[in-house]
C-alpha cells in the first residue's frame, strides 16, 4: 500500500470524523450561555474611543 492511498483512507475515515467534532466544538463553545457578555465585548470593542483617541500608556510603568 503506497502512501497516497494511505493518507487518502485516513482522510477519508478519521480525519473528516475528527473536522467534524472541532466544528462543532466551536459552535458549542460559541453559544454557550456564559458567552454573551464576552462577545459583546468584543463587538462593541472598535467603538470605544469613537470621540477621542485612547489615552497613551506611561512607559515608565512597563519597566518596572
Amino acid at each position: 500500500m503506497d502512501i497516497y492511498t494511505l493518507m487518502r483512507q485516513f482522510a477519508d475515515s478519521w480525519a473528516l470524523l475528527a473536522l467534524f467534532v472541532i466544528f462543532v466544538g466551536v459552535i458549542l463553545f460559541v453559544f454557550r450561555p456564559g458567552a454573551r457578555v464576552s462577545q459583546q465585548d468584543a463587538a462593541y470593542s472598535i467603538f470605544r474611543n469613537e470621540t477621542r483617541p485612547a489615552p497613551q500608556d506611561d512607559p515608565k510603568k512597563e519597566a518596572r
